[in-house]
């Protein structure tokens, strides 16, 4: 039995698929991906250093991280807790997929796959992040986890038949190039490794980190009963995560489109999605209020009933 709450790409009646056995392996392609990104980013990084590649740097990852994997990846793509015109759509994905964890449709199985499991009442640890620190840094970012008997993950075909997204899976990778030329030509090789490079591996290291953190320890206002993970609000790098941090209040409403919840709860991806409400670039916007109540939802706190 699992967690009222289903992800609509997973058939809930699939009796046979197990969440709890499987076995992790190395993933050559990751092995490959993020050892490059860490010899630009770490040993390029380190031999380019000027003031502007490092302020690209941090623009460049700020607007990758909350325009694309925030608003655009997770909140857009995978949760649909919002719409918006087909060519920022389009625009804010390209931006998530700049991220450097996956292409869309890698991304949606990847998320799906670990929420299904965490979900259920009992799963691997991999998907619970439940190792030591060292031994989850390794499996998360340079493996890959085959399931025994893994669940059916169908992706809806407006995405999946959709040809923009099919060239962002095939070429994700890629996506890389046309930006590495542009930093090249008006910054030299300090762009490229900083913009790219020391982006790219920060991006990934501290999306685990953040993951590893908000599934161990931290503020909870919610229970989901019969689930095997919970998620914790880590509210100190709530900025830094763009509001992703809030993995309580997403455990509890995965589908609304803000992430902190209550009075004090930055979340800079929900001011940015409110702004383009505002010009009339983002609409049917999924709120907590609006969504049916979970009989496995179980307030914490007084403030939190609903």
């Amino acid at each position: 039995m699992s967690a009222t709450y289903s992800n609509p790409r997973i058939d809930p009646t699939q009796g046979d698929a197990d969440a709890i056995h499987g076995h992790v392996r190395w993933d050559p392609s990751k092995i490959a991906w993020v050892g490059g990104m860490l010899l630009l980013g770490v040993v390029g990084s380190a031999l380019t250093i000027s003031p502007s590649a490092v302020a690209l740097f941090i623009g460049f990852t700020a607007a990758t991280l909350c325009f694309g994997h925030s608003l655009g990846m997770h909140r857009l793509l995978i949760h649909r807790s919002y719409a918006a015109p087909k060519w920022l759509e389009y625009a804010l994905v390209h931006f998530g997929v700049l991220v450097g964890l996956g292409g869309p449709f890698g991304m949606i199985r990847t998320h799906d796959l670990r929420d299904w499991a965490q979900r259920q009442n009992d799963c691997h640890s991999y998907f619970a992040h439940g190792e030591k620190w060292h031994r989850d840094l390794l499996w998360q970012v340079f493996c890959s986890i085959q399931l025994k008997r893994p669940p059916q993950i169908q992706i809806e075909p407006a995405v999946a038949n959709d040809p923009v997204y099919r060239l962002m899976e095939r070429t994700w990778m890629l996506q890389q190039v046309p930006w590495a030329v542009s930093f090249f030509l008006l910054g030299g090789w300090g762009w490229v490794c900083w913009g790219i490079g020391s982006r790219v591996c920060i991006s990934i290291l501290g999306h685990w980190v953040i993951g590893f953190i908000a599934h161990n320890e931290g503020q909870r206002d919610w229970h989901v009963e019969d689930a095997a993970v919970q998620g914790h609000n880590v509210g100190y790098v709530a900025l830094l995560t763009m509001g992703e941090s809030w993995h309580n209040n997403h455990h509890a409403f995965p589908e609304s489109a803000k992430l902190g919840l209550k009075r004090g709860q930055w979340d800079p991806g929900w001011w940015v999605l409110s702004a383009l409400a505002r010009i009339g670039l983002a609409s049917n916007i999924v709120l907590p209020d609006q969504l049916p109540s979970r009989p496995e939802l179980v307030s914490l706190t007084p403030t939190c009933a609903r």
